[in-house]
């Protein structure tokens, strides 16, 4: 134990460090592509000094600066939702995309955009332009709360039961989404390209508008259950004497984690592994604690893909690697490694 304490920065070094980065990211975001800009016209065009320069003006503010605001909100979303379902079930394994939260809120989306103007005609009526992201919220708390239900008995989640769902679900989910998306039209398909392999490549400020307030919602929701979560982590009828019901808990989390990866998934399809890299290696530098953990999640899932998102458009240019690749590249290989030093070997 002594040990775990001394490596541990302090958490003021740790959010500067993030801060930092985070910056970094997203200067290089801001900067980088077939229409170079320099830090310093950054910062003369966000303060309105560039004069008549209408193509870098276009460049930042119409495609660079939506697809950054995008590209952190979603990482930080994910890793928060990472957080909270890891703290939910009490292990460091479960994350939005292997419990199935993420393909079933990607089924739900591609079932609006390929049938929303025949069998779904009434529910893209009814919600207007919230369709999309009520839908992938919809679908994502509903095949997060079947996996929970699956993996529970008597009072306690199986964490292999849990996973073992997560895997069928997300096989069902992406059997009806192809299903779906054999029966699109050209035009159908060309929109949803991007879903099976993530992108940022479109992000808009109408992204923004649909998705913006869900993720932040759930950013701004998910500190106040740092002392519920801490209280989890002793057992859930610990939990209980503690004075916490155990069941709302439950329920909020699972609302919480499914309605920002549910938002994040509507506009930039599947993107893997944020949930589970980013709260791993946050714990190792200063603790379990969500009440730092959770905000601490968020600065590193937003740094993280928006990096991410930087390597991909130069890593193969002038092509542009979809970011679920990237990501996959980079998890995967993480997960093994985490999944071994669990098992000792």
């Amino acid at each position: 134990m002594a040990t775990d304490v001394v490596r541990r920065a302090p958490p003021a070094y740790v959010y500067a460090g993030l801060g930092a980065l985070l910056v970094a990211v997203s200067l290089l975001s801001l900067g980088s592509g077939a229409y170079p800009l320099s830090v310093e016209h950054i910062v003369r065009l966000l303060s309105g000094q560039a004069g008549a320069d209408g193509a870098a003006h276009m460049v930042l503010f119409e495609v660079r600066l939506p697809r950054l605001l995008l590209g952190f909100l979603t990482g930080a979303v994910l890793a928060v939702s990472g957080v909270v379902l890891q703290g939910l079930f009490r292990n460091p394994l479960a994350d939005p995309v292997l419990i199935g939260v993420s393909g079933g809120a990607a089924m739900a989306a591609v079932a609006v955009i390929v049938l929303g103007g025949s069998w779904l005609a009434g529910w893209s009526l009814l919600a207007g332009r919230w369709a999309l992201p009520l839908a992938a919220f919809l679908g994502a708390a509903s095949t997060t709360f079947l996996a929970w239900r699956i993996a529970s008995r008597g009072g306690q989640v199986s964490v292999a039961t849990l996973l073992l769902a997560g895997i069928a679900i997300n096989a069902i989910a992406g059997a009806l989404t192809g299903l779906m998306v054999f029966h699109a039209d050209d035009s159908e398909l060309r929109s949803l390209t991007f879903w099976n392999m993530g992108s940022l490549g479109q992000a808009s400020w109408d992204d923004l508008k649909i998705a913006g307030p869900w993720m932040v919602l759930a950013l701004v929701l998910a500190p106040f259950l740092a002392r519920p979560l801490d209280a989890f982590a002793m057992g859930e009828s610990v939990a209980g004497h503690l004075g916490f019901s155990v069941d709302w808990v439950k329920r909020a989390a699972v609302v919480l984690a499914a309605l920002g990866a549910g938002a994040a998934v509507a506009v930039t399809g599947l993107i893997g592994f944020v949930g589970l890299v980013v709260p791993h290696l946050l714990r190792q530098m200063i603790g379990a604690g969500h009440r730092l953990l959770l905000p601490a999640s968020a600065l590193g899932g937003g740094a993280l893909l928006v990096g991410a998102d930087c390597l991909a458009r130069v890593i193969v240019a002038p092509a542009e690697l979809p970011i679920g690749l990237m990501m996959a590249l980079l998890g995967g290989p993480f997960f093994l490694v985490l999944l071994i030093r669990m098992r000792g070997y």
